[in-house]
């Protein structure tokens, strides 16, 4: 009886599952990357973004081991919590959910000013607003419809960087790219390097979240099989995605115009085709479904981090519900939602380092999901040595050195992000610690959780 009211629905094969996987992250190939510019240069964020993607591909083909032993909804939460016990779990799951609730607004506030762009009379905040209402329903109605809109949204905005890349492909100059290109000089020095650490979480932007997919887990036919293909699939075609936009925008005149601006990839086009085109018309309305792609599916992980801390009693237990007719975590999905709303609406009252809210809690995403990194792959080490007999339907290639190098960029880029964000990072510690006292007082709701066979930790 317990199974048939919580459990979630297996509708999800390998190819809508690679749709939530690049959805979750594709509006990273739109906005936000183009910052990195200002702080190292073309030259000195391109090695960067390489770096930082060659750390996602170690993270995810490692990450994928989990994900196929233990397919639960709570992703990272259950492998640290399989792997070092109830405060493990607490670590990997209150980073994640920093990470999942906190990149929704942003990204919504994107949505409210593109559309403000168009229509000069809509306030980007109630817009923002609404998507929120829109996409929260939408995955409210059911995993399969959720998913399905999710993959048609993604194909559209792949589409539209591949119409990106070849309308300005003529105006192309590789001069044009490597102009200045370490960090404002033309010759790499030691001076670059400051500015190429301080570049890091934008080039993590380009990938964030697609560690995502793997909360579908629950939800996937065959997970055994269908999430290594999702996943695998899913980073390589970010990594081609990202590098093909970064140089070819960067490449069709003076980059540096485009290096402070939301929207990099119109202004690239407008200095091909000019600012009448209808190709620049298509990209700015196109442009929109890659911004909706990841809203919506990174709507669809923070609930399910939700119901799975609340159903193990790290939340309260209402908030692992799930509607009778849907079997969607609908209060979940309503709870994050909230939040989320409050943020947009504080944009103007809060500021930290001079920089409105919506501006700070996309660097806040990027320091829970590094926590997350960093727990994920100690828990892959951990797991080998404590539970060698459990079953493993993939297996991390080059074991034990790729997900070794994934933890030690991921340490690297934690300590850049300290280093270059105090006053953001003293703000994550200090939630964390909130969470922590939270996670103890909440010991008994822990106890009298129904017990869940995958948190078993091996004694």
């Amino acid at each position: 009886m317990q199974t048939e009211q919580s459990g979630l629905k297996r509708t999800l094969g390998s190819f809508r599952l690679w749709g939530i996987a690049v959805g979750l992250v594709i509006s990273g190939e739109y906005f936000g990357w183009s910052y990195g510019w200002s702080q190292a240069g073309t030259l000195g964020f391109l090695i960067v973004a390489l770096a930082i993607a060659a750390m996602y591909c170690a993270f995810i083909f490692s990450f994928t081991e989990l994900t196929t032993a233990i397919p639960h909804a709570g992703g990272p939460f259950a492998y640290a919590y399989r792997a070092f016990g109830p405060t493990g779990g607490f670590i990997a799951g209150f980073a994640t959910l920093v990470e999942f609730v906190f990149a929704p607004p942003a990204i919504a506030m994107a949505i409210g000013a593109y559309l403000n762009v168009q229509f000069p009379a809509l306030d980007p905040k109630w817009v923002a607003c609404g998507a929120y209402v829109i996409f929260m329903t939408l995955n409210i109605l059911g995993v399969g419809i959720a998913a399905t809109f999710e993959l048609i949204v993604t194909l559209l905005a792949i589409f539209e960087l591949l119409v990106f890349m070849g309308v300005v492909s003529p105006g192309f100059s590789w001069s044009n790219f490597t102009a200045n290109g370490w960090a404002g000089s033309d010759a790499f020095s030691s001076l670059a390097l400051p500015g190429m650490f301080a570049a890091i979480p934008f080039a993590i932007w380009f990938f964030l979240a697609i560690e995502g997919a793997s909360m579908a887990a629950e939800e996937a036919k065959d997970p055994q099989r269908t999430i290594p293909k999702a996943l695998g699939g899913g980073i390589i075609t970010l990594t081609l995605l990202a590098s093909g936009v970064m140089i070819f925008a960067g490449g069709v005149g003076d980059w540096r115009t485009l290096a402070n601006i939301n929207d990099p990839l119109p202004q690239a086009m407008k200095l091909i085709v000019g600012a009448n085109s209808g190709w620049l018309h298509m990209l700015v309305w196109l442009g929109l479904f890659g911004l909706v792609a990841s809203f919506h599916g990174i709507i669809m992980g923070y609930s399910r981090q939700i119901f799975s801390l609340a159903r193990a009693g790290y939340l309260p237990a209402s908030l692992a519900q799930v509607n009778r007719r849907t079997r969607t975590p609908h209060l979940a999905i309503i709870a994050g939602g909230v939040v989320g709303i409050a943020a947009i609406f504080s944009d103007s009252l809060i500021t930290i380092n001079g920089m409105p809210l919506t501006a700070s809690i996309v660097t806040m995403s990027v320091f829970g999901a590094i926590v997350m990194y960093i727990v994920s792959m100690a828990s892959l080490f951990k797991l080998r040595r404590s539970e060698p007999g459990l079953a493993r339907p993939f297996r991390a290639p080059l074991y034990p050195l790729a997900p070794a190098f994934a933890l030690g960029m991921a340490v690297l880029c934690l300590a850049a992000m300290v280093y270059y964000n105090l006053a953001l990072a003293a703000i994550f510690a200090a939630m964390m610690l909130a969470g922590y006292v939270w996670f103890r007082l909440t010991a008994r709701s822990r106890a009298s959780a129904a017990q869940d066979p995958q948190l078993r930790v091996a004694s």
